[in-house]
């Protein structure tokens, strides 16, 4: 992929940038900025090289309806306050608003156009009309620099399209997040030890088959641990489980070299609802009782997981290990997520559930080798996926 700097001379040309600020939002306030964040280095490389720089980004799912709620009049807000500059925030995507905001800016100004998921075009499967949009796009700017790691695996029109219609670089978040994927299935530090947690196994398939042969340890966690529990033929109460993988993982842990790599937790926190002041009780992970569901893995599996990570060269992690948001469920993946700031090589924190639930625990960004602005991005691409953002910007 072509670096900013081989673009050539930016001052007074007009970058279009693909960033992905969809952030949570609490009505307009935003409960976690860490993608806004991270654009941040690249639009002040932008600004500084003279560039007149057009952020194109999206908020939420409005599936190409104008939705007030999903404006992204916050994220231009608090970009604002990160750059320390107004960041004017165009009325619409490609109509006279954003022609007319774009023309008005200076050498080193930042706007905003509207959600791009407004345009009916961005997530079409029709080639013939997200092009159209992409040429709309195009005609506001000189050049495109992607930027927006965490939309990548998607083929749209300000992702895919645009691409192939301007000189195009990768951004500097899109530069580190590439270069750790690559580190994380090239040449990985060993020991190598991959944590996957989160609700659904049949989301982490893909990845457990690709990184089976390249990781050391395979340490699962979260809900989808239940499916795993299930395939061994324990009782698992009513946690939630995948009744149509069961058989897929029943045959991977009768692989004796897959299984010799996974480690499933050895008791789990119960409770006899889904509720934040639930009663939690620790018991075995082979002895749950029926009337039960797990909501945490226990504190001895925590601790155990924990030992490998600390142990580890590289680590990534991607899920919680129960159920974050509540505080009694969320010592699994408190615990963890502590063990992979002691690690002395490389950590990275998967993006997505992951990332949320480190800064909602008060752990700080450079606590941890990497943070992923991309769950979804990072996983398809250690699924082996060819990822079509990054594809089109192939050197």
């Amino acid at each position: 992929m072509k670096s900013i700097k081989d673009l050539g001379e930016l001052q007074g040309k007009r970058v279009l940038i693909r960033c992905d600020l969809n952030v949570p939002l609490d009505g307009e306030t935003i409960t976690d900025d860490g993608r806004i964040r991270a654009s941040v280095p690249t639009l002040t490389a932008l600004r500084e090289a003279g560039a007149r720089v057009i952020v194109l980004a999206h908020l939420g799912r409005p599936k190409g309806q104008i939705k007030p709620e999903f404006s992204l009049r916050p994220a231009a807000r608090r970009l604002s306050e990160l750059l320390g500059i107004p960041v004017p925030l165009a009325n619409d995507t490609v109509g006279e608003g954003a022609a007319s905001t774009v023309g008005a800016l200076a050498d080193g100004d930042v706007a905003m156009l509207e959600n791009v998921r407004f345009e009916p075009g961005e997530e079409s499967k029709d080639d013939a009309e997200r092009g159209a949009l992409a040429d709309k796009y195009a005609s506001l700017g000189d050049v495109f620099v992607s930027d927006g790691f965490g939309v990548v695996h998607r083929k749209q029109a300000s992702v895919y399209d645009l691409a192939s219609r301007l000189p195009n670089a990768a951004g500097l978040l899109v530069e580190a997040e590439v270069g750790v994927l690559q580190q994380l299935t090239e040449q990985p530090k060993r020991p190598y030890v991959v944590v996957l947690g989160g609700a659904k196994v049949s989301d982490k398939l893909k990845v457990i088959d690709n990184l089976v042969a390249k990781a050391d340890r395979l340490l699962i966690g979260g809900g989808m641990v239940f499916t795993f529990l299930k395939a061994q033929g324990h009782e698992i109460g009513t946690s939630l489980v995948e009744d149509d993988q069961v058989d897929t993982i029943k045959a991977l842990l009768d692989d004796p070299a897959i299984a010799a790599k996974i480690s499933l937790p050895t008791d789990i926190v119960v409770a006899p609802e889904f509720a934040a002041d639930a009663p939690p009780t620790t018991v075995a992970a082979d002895a749950m009782p029926a009337d039960q569901l797990g909501l945490d893995i226990g504190p001895d599996s925590a601790a155990a997981f924990a030992a490998e990570i600390r142990d580890a060269g590289t680590v990534f992690w991607n899920g919680p290990m129960g159920v974050a948001e509540m505080p009694a469920f969320a010592a699994g993946t408190r615990t963890v997520a502590q063990a992979l700031t002691e690690v002395t090589g490389l950590s990275v924190v998967g993006g997505g559930d992951s990332a949320a639930a480190v800064r909602d625990m008060g752990f700080a960004d450079d606590d941890f080798g990497h943070i992923s602005t991309g769950g979804g991005a990072s996983l398809e691409y250690l699924e082996g996926k060819e990822l079509p953002g990054l594809a089109v910007l192939a050197d």
